[in-house]
């Protein structure tokens, strides 16, 4: 594993690697950001996944969330978005399917399946990587993201029952099996089976009985995406009707930017905080 990046931050340290993915097949990048109580001693760790378009980069350089995970002593991990790199398979003429638009699942289409298969690289080698290269960091972690990283956060929670303490997202696509982004993605990536699809939809596998861990949702009601690609309404009518420790709010005027993010990151880490540090 290379170092990018070492970069004195909010009092601790945000780093950046590339290495080697034995599940995406290709270099991948990722950051991190260790507190400054990691300098004497273990701290849990709150997964923050990107959204379309982006890299790891965005969120570290536009969300202010160090201050905040260095205020509750919490490491940030920040991986990208997709696999990257000249043999990796891309729609260059479009944003939202290919490189930067991994969507956090595992594709089972060629040419995707390949190296899409970031749903089991967030989830099981990315961690594994941390244990081994970041000792300061233990294993109680929780997830977050931006838009199809929401989605990612809300689907790897609701997969990965007991892993992560806690849940929260921005914007999120609550139910891409029924929207233009998620219909897409998944057609290419999952086939036309579209009972498969399912799988990878939060509002589907609360259906089917997930459960759910405490879960913070914000979502601008300016949001341009809100109506046609997000799905807000069907999440909230299935937390309303199995009675999920769900707190999910509109916030009026605030659209889909990182201005949004940034206004609302610090209570999200704070939620986070209360169930990372108990």
């Amino acid at each position: 594993m290379e170092q990018l990046e070492n970069i004195k931050d909010s009092g601790g340290w945000l780093k950046r690697y590339r290495h080697s993915s034995t599940t995406c097949h290709c270099d991948m990048t990722f950051s991190v950001f260790l507190p400054p109580q990691a300098q004497t001693g273990e701290v849990p760790a709150l997964y923050y996944l990107s959204g379309l378009t982006c890299t790891d980069d965005n969120v570290r350089s536009k969300a202010g969330a160090q201050r905040y995970a260095a205020e509750h002593g919490l490491a940030l991990i920040m991986p990208d978005t997709s696999p990257r790199g000249e043999d990796v398979a891309d729609e260059p003429e479009k944003y939202d399917l290919g490189q930067g638009a991994g969507f956090y699942v595992n594709a089972t289409q060629a040419p995707w399946s390949a190296h899409y298969q970031m749903y089991d690289y967030v989830t099981r080698e990315l961690p594994e990587l941390i244990a081994e290269s970041q000792p300061q960091i233990n294993d109680v972690k929780s997830i977050t993201g931006h838009s199809m990283g929401g989605h990612g956060a809300l689907i790897c929670a609701l997969r990965e029952a007991g892993s992560y303490r806690s849940v929260s997202a921005f914007a999120p696509i609550c139910h891409p099996t029924d929207c233009g982004w998620g219909e897409g993605c998944f057609g290419a990536y999952l086939g036309d089976d579209r009972d498969t699809w399912n799988e990878w939809d939060a509002c589907k596998l609360l259906e089917a009985g997930a459960g759910c861990p405490p879960l913070l949702i914000d979502q601008g009601e300016a949001d341009s995406f809100l109506k046609e690609q997000l799905n807000t309404s069907a999440l909230i009518d299935m937390a309303e009707k199995l009675k999920l420790p769900a707190d999910i709010r509109m916030q009026p005027d605030y659209d889909h930017s990182y201005y949004f993010i940034a206004s609302f990151i610090g209570e999200h880490i704070a939620f986070h905080a209360k169930y990372l540090n108990a």
